[in-house]
């Protein structure tokens, strides 16, 4: 199995650029592929959220996302994977901006994000869940629970699905507190900083198993929020490239490797296989 290598903030910049520089620039057809077949690696943005994404202290990246676009590129002929940590809020700027190849890091597939990069079908799904005190001593059930309390807080990842769904329930923007890593939202819901972190079922359920604090309690799924699927998002045009994708998708889902690959994450293949792109960009 190839390692994936992880590249941090100026380091990911600069060989992101000499690589961007030396490619040329993108063009609409199937020459990105061979770019990066050229190129020998593709770039790939990523958060560390497991079981979507994650990054142990020696540097190396595994998780669902990561580990089906190495199995697919691989097969596409591109020999490896270089990873770079980015916030969710600053991943379509880096992809429009050349700085990635893709995005697979659990990025839900939402309508405007849809219209902002070009998905692949779908990879992994997941409902949202709540981390709070034990008890759960506000009773929060929902993103709205939390928006009637005036004193209730919620940390988030920047830019990502859950503050943008606790802010669209109505909870003030001063209350919705940017998280940037898991270990960080345990700490301030430890510390009392915040009442409630939330982030997908898996990753919640990930970050609980780690902290083996029996003081936590789980809420999921949230009530009236809804379940998502993400896919390997790609440049808007790139699409030539996000086709080839799909091609070796397609066949990973048909031959039972798809399964084996996200399963052991906790994910379910068949409620990946059960939906599309084109339902999920659509949906309200």
């Amino acid at each position: 199995m190839n390692k994936i290598k992880v590249l941090l903030a100026g380091t990911a910049c600069v060989v992101a650029l000499a690589a961007f520089v030396a490619t040329g620039p993108v063009s609409a057809d199937d020459s990105k592929l061979e770019q990066l077949k050229a190129q020998g690696f593709a770039r790939i943005a990523i958060a560390n959220e497991p079981p979507f994404t994650a990054v142990g202290a020696d540097g190396k990246v595994s998780g669902a996302a990561p580990d089906v676009a190495r199995e697919i590129f691989k097969r596409l002929g591109v020999a490896d994977v270089v990873a770079s940590i980015s916030e969710y809020g600053a991943m379509i700027p880096g992809l429009q901006a050349g700085r990635h190849d893709a995005v697979t890091a659990g990025l839900f597939m939402k309508p405007e994000r849809c219209a902002a990069v070009a998905y692949s079908e779908p990879v992994l799904c997941d409902a949202e869940a709540f981390l709070l005190k034990k008890g759960n001593p506000k009773g929060f059930q929902s993103y709205a629970d939390i928006a009637k309390d005036p004193s209730g807080t919620i940390g988030a990842p920047g830019g990502g699905t859950e503050e943008k769904l606790a802010l669209e329930a109505g909870v003030p923007r001063d209350r919705v507190i940017v998280v940037p890593d898991g270990q960080s939202g345990l700490k301030m819901l430890q510390d009392g900083r915040i009442d409630a972190y939330s982030l997908p079922v898996l990753s919640i359920n990930d970050l609980v198993k780690k902290a083996n604090d029996p003081s936590l309690e789980v809420v999921a799924p949230v009530v009236g929020a809804p379940v998502y699927c993400d896919g390997a998002a790609f440049k808007k045009g790139d699409e030539a490239l996000r086709d080839a994708f799909d091609v070796e998708l397609a066949k990973l889902k048909e031959s039972g490797e798809f399964a084996k690959i996200i399963e052991p994450y906790g994910f379910s293949a068949k409620a990946a296989m059960s939906t599309t792109r084109e339902k999920l960009c659509s949906a309200k």
